[in-house]
């Protein structure tokens, strides 16, 4: 049976899939095509509620490098954390999430062009309401981004202050 994990995204197209007990989804080693500027590149696993991993090629031709820094090339930690935040809401499952918090972000090392940042992401707590996770991105085989909480409700709650 081929089960897909629907993204926020470019939809995934899986090369193997299974679906385990309790409900649970598991899809490994599925391509994103044109995983675009914020996203991810290669889904290497996703279990809906439990965990993710994912791989984000930086290319030297992103516009981004030119202005950040043009004498040494930094991708800008706000797209990191937009991959890891696509992740996250691959990891929480079907439905439309948006991110509310983010708390704990430590970048540690620079990403440059070249970089194949492979990104893990492990649910700390899930509802159908709410879901948090803890986020990791290794380059080059050292960490290069954390981030303790990253906080997603689904597009369904209603927001603070309105009917």
């Amino acid at each position: 049976m081929t089960t897909t994990v629907p993204t926020a995204g470019p939809t995934p197209t899986p090369a193997t899939a299974s679906v385990s007990g309790a409900g649970s989804v598991t899809v490994t080693a599925a391509v994103v095509p044109g995983g675009g500027p914020g996203g991810f590149d290669r889904l290497l696993e996703a279990v809906v509620g439990e965990r993710a991993a994912a791989v984000r090629n930086v290319p030297a031709t992103l516009t981004c490098f030119t202005d950040h820094f043009p004498r040494h090339p930094v991708l800008p930690g706000v797209l990191l954390l937009e991959s890891m935040a696509a992740l996250a809401r691959t990891a929480a499952g079907p439905g439309t999430w948006r991110l509310a918090a983010v708390r704990g972000v430590r970048f540690k090392h620079f990403v440059g062009p070249g970089d194949q940042v492979h990104l893990t992401v492990e649910v700390t707590a899930h509802g159908p309401h709410r879901t948090e996770c803890r986020a990791t991105a290794r380059a080059g085989g050292r960490v290069v981004a954390t981030a303790r909480v990253l906080a997603l409700v689904s597009d369904e709650t209603t927001r603070e202050g309105t009917a």
